[in-house]
């Protein structure tokens, strides 16, 4: 609250018990209770000085701030109680009474004849004097200045239908003389049954507006479902074609392990056979060696013919080894797999994506030409822009889709290794 302000905004007297409310504007404690009660009705409180709304009625607060705070009561005497303020005062939406001098109240009626509009109190005449017998009364209205003649001054009575619009009597003398014209109660009462059927159908636009609206929203939530179930779908025959590519590669691995140990275990065969012969050639070297240092010929004699046979009879298998042995094949045949699964999947992902894009979910069919509803001119209804799926720029050809997957992946890569 401000200590300078002094007077209540509701009855423009000095604040009496000032209150404040949470917008921080202070007013007299039974002023702004009486306000708040008249719209007991609507159930919206608002600030009769800022405007502002509360759904709920708030609970002011005692304010000392005005002249007439605790201290300043004690030594000066109370001034009168403020009126009652009057809510019939016009506020800025309402239509003020013409007649009403100073602060104006509401007018609940209009005379089209005076051209102005009255409250409560200055109506009365109208209904007790015979002079205003004849006079035109209507629900309050503003800007009476548009029911008068800015050339002449005159209220508006007829309606010039050559030139289109609103004139006075004096309007018929010069102006306007000629003309197809008649009175305005005739061409309302025209005009009121084409309004009439322009009317009706409005009414059959907005029901047939409805209708469609609530087939878009039925479709909207076909789409959800559909494309719900197509996800769910899609997730789960991409899961079982990880696991048949997982089950593949596990089939792959057992493949190498296989061949690995069978080749593993010939070499370890071949290992043991040569470990052994060369045990062997080792001993019989040796025995040579013993036999040449010997002195007994017939011993001499006796072993070397052994010897010599048995080493003759013999023939030791030779083992070959491939230097070139490797698993490139089976490497190089995963790999012409891959290629070919990344072209299969690219080929069908682009006639895929090529389907989707091609369904059209709803559009808006352009309007015909048809004649406006007096018949005199032929008028062309532009509807707004047509609802359509706007097609998503899908590569169309494989090496298009090959540079969009490149450069995806190239993101991905990006953003995993900023993410590290």
């Amino acid at each position: 609250m401000s200590f300078d302000q002094e007077n209540c905004y509701l009855c423009k007297e000095y604040l009496r018990d000032p209150v404040s409310i949470p917008c921080g504007h202070v007013f007299c404690s039974i002023c702004l209770k009486t306000y708040w009660d008249h719209a007991e009705s609507t159930g919206s409180y608002l600030c009769p000085e800022c405007r502002v709304t509360y759904n709920k009625r708030p609970t002011p607060r005692r304010s000392g701030g005005s002249r007439y705070s605790t201290t300043q009561r004690n030594s000066e005497p109370a001034p009168p109680a403020p009126p009652s303020p009057d809510y019939n005062y016009a506020g800025p939406q309402d239509v003020g009474c013409d007649i009403c001098v100073g602060k104006k109240h509401k007018a609940i009626k209009t005379c089209l004849m005076c051209l102005a509009s009255y409250c409560e109190k200055h109506l009365k005449p109208h209904f007790e004097s015979a002079t205003f017998k004849r006079h035109k009364l209507v629900d309050e209205i503003g800007h009476l200045d548009r029911q008068i003649c800015p050339q002449h001054q005159k209220g508006l009575e007829l309606f010039c239908r050559t030139d289109q619009m609103c004139i006075c009597v004096l309007c018929t003398v010069k102006e306007h003389k000629g003309h197809d014209m008649v009175s305005a109660e005739q061409e309302r009462s025209e005009e009121q049954q084409r309004l009439g059927a322009t009317q009706a159908e409005i009414q059959e636009k907005i029901h047939d507006r409805l209708k469609q609206m609530e087939e878009l929203k039925h479709a909207v939530d076909a789409l959800k479902n559909s494309a719900q179930r197509a996800l769910q779908e899609c997730e789960k025959m991409f899961s079982d074609m990880m696991r048949s590519i997982e089950r593949m590669q596990q089939e792959m691995a057992k493949l190498i392990s296989s061949n690995k140990r069978a080749a593993l275990n010939n070499a370890e065969g071949h290992m043991e056979r040569l470990s052994n012969e060369i045990d062997d050639l080792k001993r019989r070297d040796n025995e040579i060696t013993q036999l040449s240092r010997t002195e007994d010929h017939i011993h001499f004699i006796q072993s070397y013919h052994m010897l010599i046979a048995q080493t003759e009879a013999e023939e030791l298998p030779s083992v070959t080894v491939n230097p070139y042995f490797t698993f490139g094949p089976v490497t190089k045949a995963v790999s012409e797999m891959k290629q070919h699964m990344n072209e299969f999947s690219n080929d069908e992902l682009v006639k895929v994506a090529t389907t989707v894009n091609k369904m059209t979910f709803c559009q808006l069919d352009e309007p015909k030409k048809r004649k406006s509803i007096k018949g005199e001119e032929a008028v062309v209804f532009k509807e707004a822009a047509m609802y359509k799926s706007v097609p998503v720029q899908e590569p169309q050809y494989r090496e298009e889709f090959m540079r969009y997957h490149r450069s995806a992946r190239t993101r991905r890569d990006h953003r995993v290794s900023h993410q590290l």
